[in-house]
């Protein structure tokens, strides 16, 4: 299912094309939401109009996103009641700042904001160290991190283990995919899957002996950086845009690397993000 279209349906379709896409069945989703099954089917068929707070109500049991939930409140007949703010809004500030105090208390590992299809929202002085080895025409605005990371222009011909990383962050999308229905995720996931890949790509992610979890190795001036990342995400937003972004922090996955980070960001010159 994709969204393609279906805000101009009508709520009941949407809920049935949404509990449907979940694998729910009527039954299921009205047990979850402590209503009647012939109520549900009563507004799926559009015998009966839903109040918004039904709409909200099986908006959260069918695990929606904010985005979605205002979608389902406008095919309904009412207002969004989430909010979509620009990042540097005047109301968005404190969010801003928090975002701002974690990737520059990350210098020198690199770090970036990504929004929910994985364009780049903002990033530190460390993740210089990953953009420079993409071709500039990878970097004209929207940069989109997945697009950087396995375009053969991009990231892809200095990554040792591409073919694990890959399939790594192609799984990501997929399950991305399988939660939103997004088709402009769809579309990006078709065009990366395009790409040239002359690895082996796992089907299934399985441990090497000791490791705990993929790795990034990166080719860097004869030798080899290995990176972790963490990804972070605000825990109660109530703002679409908040909502979708999440922070991705590289660590050293050894010492070698650690120590080589260190000596890049005392180098003169460091080049900034």
């Amino acid at each position: 299912m994709t969204t393609t279209g279906l805000s101009q349906r009508p709520v009941g379709q949407l809920l049935r094309r949404w509990r449907e896409h979940r694998r729910l069945s009527q039954l299921d989703l009205a047990i979850q939401a402590d209503i009647s099954a012939r109520h549900l089917s009563f507004l799926e068929t559009g015998r009966s109009n839903p109040s918004r707070e039904m709409v909200l109500l099986l908006a959260e049991h069918l695990t929606l996103s904010l985005r979605e939930r205002n979608r389902l409140l406008l095919a309904a007949g009412f207002a969004p009641v989430f909010t979509e703010q620009a990042l540097d809004a005047p109301g968005m500030r404190a969010v801003h700042r928090a975002i701002r105090q974690i990737l520059t208390g990350h210098d020198p590992y690199p770090a970036a904001v990504v929004d929910g299809r994985w364009n780049l929202v903002d990033g530190n002085t460390g993740l210089g160290l990953l953009t420079r080895l993409v071709s500039p025409r990878l970097l004209a605005a929207p940069v989109n991190v997945l697009r950087a990371s396995l375009h053969p222009e991009g990231l892809a011909p200095h990554i040792v283990n591409f073919g694990e990383w890959r399939a790594h962050l192609l799984g990501r999308l997929r399950r991305q995919i399988a939660v939103t229905a997004d088709p402009h995720l769809e579309a990006l996931d078709q065009e990366l899957r395009a790409y040239p890949c002359d690895q082996p790509e796992p089907e299934v992610e399985s441990p090497g002996p000791g490791e705990i979890m993929v790795p990034l190795r990166l080719r860097h001036e004869g030798g080899e950086l290995a990176f972790f990342s963490v990804i972070a995400t605000f825990g109660t937003p109530l703002d679409v845009t908040v909502a979708e972004l999440a922070i991705e922090s590289f660590y050293p996955a050894d010492e070698a690397t650690s120590e080589a980070l260190r000596e890049i960001a005392a180098a003169p010159g460091h080049p900034p993000s």
